[in-house]
């Protein structure tokens, strides 16, 4: 089945779609690092002439330590996003975590992301669904990719069929991720475009003692692959000092090196599109 064309703000994502991006840092930590990651992206983002939505999350529900920073919250958060969105021009994502959150976020949100540990949440993703606001939903790193079609069921089922599949890497035993790229020609036949998650794939989830840690150098080569095997977007967290990140600093992009990862990446699907490759 052809994936659809899925519209956010001004960004269309899908078939015959330039490849997209979705990029910004893991965790809103300050007004002033999100603007500035923003203004560095966006600049990046029409230097390169990809389509770009702003990411960061408000609230991070997923730690695994409790003392873990977790985010600013839901109003302040959401304010720091709508001030992204008014002074960058951009769409802006961010994740929910429950379904007293959801009404409020659909206000400020161009789309809803569903984080992968909370992709199989029935209620949580039909209440989001019903908002109308396009929706990302990140596979579970403990599913297979064809699983995520009754997922995607839920929100159709709901009264939204925009909806996004995100692939970001499925268990391989303690601490590692592995990534199937076959995931990516297999989420799109369900009909719904694929973005890679770049960065969140290379996660060592819980290998640095009490937090996460990573192997941002194979970010490139995963991106490229991904662009290979059709992807429609990628998901790229970045940061202007990723080692001092209050969350996933062993993953993250620093902002010096996103153009030349995004460069490569479009040098891929140049190629793919113009052979005509993708349904």
């Amino acid at each position: 089945m052809r994936p659809r064309v899925v519209p956010v703000g001004g960004v269309e994502i899908g078939p015959g779609r330039p490849l997209a991006l979705i990029a910004g840092p893991c965790v809103i930590e300050s007004e002033d690092v999100t603007l500035r990651t923003a203004g560095f992206v966006r600049a990046v983002a029409e230097r390169l002439d990809i389509p770009y939505i702003f990411k960061s999350s408000y609230r991070k529900d997923n730690r695994l330590s409790p003392g873990s920073y977790a985010g600013p919250g839901l109003a302040e958060g959401l304010a720091v996003l709508a001030r992204v969105r008014t002074e960058f021009g951009v769409p802006v994502l961010s994740d929910v975590h429950c379904r007293d959150e959801i009404e409020e976020a659909a206000g400020v949100l161009d789309v809803i992301q569903i984080p992968a540990f909370l992709c199989r949440q029935t209620r949580l993703l039909e209440a989001a669904a019903r908002t109308g606001r396009p929706l990302n939903i990140k596979k579970g790193q403990f599913l297979a990719p064809e699983d995520m079609g009754p997922i995607a069921a839920k929100a159709v089922e709901a009264g939204n069929d925009s909806v996004i599949l995100t692939e970001r890497g499925s268990s391989f035993g303690y601490h590692n991720l592995v990534v199937d790229m076959r995931s990516i020609p297999t989420m799109r036949s369900l009909g719904f475009p694929v973005v890679f998650d770049a960065t969140h794939s290379v996660q060592l989830p819980g290998a640095a003692g009490g937090k996460s840690g990573g192997e941002p150098e194979f970010v490139p080569v995963l991106a490229r692959a991904a662009v290979a095997a059709g992807c429609d977007a990628l998901f790229v967290e970045t940061h202007p000092d990723p080692a001092s990140a209050l969350s996933d600093a062993g993953s993250m992009v620093p902002l010096s090196e996103l153009e030349r990862v995004l460069a490569g990446a479009l040098e891929v699907a140049g190629v793919v599109r113009k052979r005509g490759t993708l349904a």
